[in-house]
């Protein structure tokens, strides 16, 4: 019998710094919650709304993978690699802090916030080389589909990121039902609902629940909503 958690949305830390309003899942920050925080090797899944104009000024990182899914509005990225890039809604950005990086995020518009979701993802291997990588997707590829974001490979679709780690985004129409396969024995599923309603396993979900399920092969997933929106996210659990 498959082991599961429900996250609502409601339960998340949330800390709005006025130019920043950020929720999480999981312990981040001023926000520390024993009983959350990590789901196996997945240890941060931040809800970031940037303000016109602002963003996070330069600032380190090491030894994380770290995954960005922009929402809303454009975001800018500049890092110590030499990277500058702007991505928004169908880009995904994968980072491997590794030996260590610095970097700046800010909301390219002057007159519209930016929305994403900033992730980070336990390394399988410590002090990597640091890596950029960014691609966009096409938006028709996750209709009453799961279109593959991250994968452990480079080659494999989507951003490659150093962990035996597979991100799908699905955009479901309403009454659509599928199954999502465990791509690696022992790995757990995070599933977070970015828009809509939808149910997984038998349970309800509504938008901005996450919902982590564990020891299974796979799992059900049905839309109770018109375009609902879901991020599944399988990673290893030790």
């Amino acid at each position: 019998m498959a082991n599961t958690i429900l996250h609502k949305a409601n339960s998340r830390g949330d800390a709005n710094h006025g130019w920043l309003h950020s929720r999480h899942t999981f312990s981040f920050a001023d926000y520390h919650n024993p009983e959350r925080t990590h789901f196996g090797v997945l240890r941060v899944l931040n809800d970031d709304e940037v303000a016109a104009g602002m963003g996070f000024g330069t600032h380190p990182h090491d030894n994380m993978e770290i995954v960005s899914i922009p929402l809303e509005g454009d975001l800018e990225h500049k890092d110590s690699m030499g990277n500058v890039a702007v991505i928004k809604n169908g880009d995904v950005q994968a980072m491997s802090a590794g030996t260590g990086i610095t970097h700046s995020e800010y909301n390219r518009n002057k007159d519209k916030p930016v929305k994403f979701l900033q992730i980070w993802v336990f390394p399988n291997k410590r002090n990597v080389k640091p890596r950029y990588g960014q691609i966009t997707l096409d938006l028709k590829d996750r209709h009453n589909k799961l279109q593959q974001i991250v994968s452990p490979h480079e080659g494999e679709p989507g951003v490659w990121i150093n962990q035996d780690a597979w991100f799908h985004l699905g955009r479901l129409d309403k009454n659509f039902s599928t199954d999502y396969a465990i791509h690696k024995k022992g790995n757990g599923v995070y599933a977070f609902v970015i828009k809509g309603d939808v149910t997984i396993d038998g349970n309800a979900l509504n938008e901005r629940d996450g919902l982590g399920v564990w020891n299974t092969d796979k799992i059900s997933l049905k839309s109770n909503s018109q375009d609902a929106e879901v991020l599944l996210m399988e990673v290893p659990m030790n």
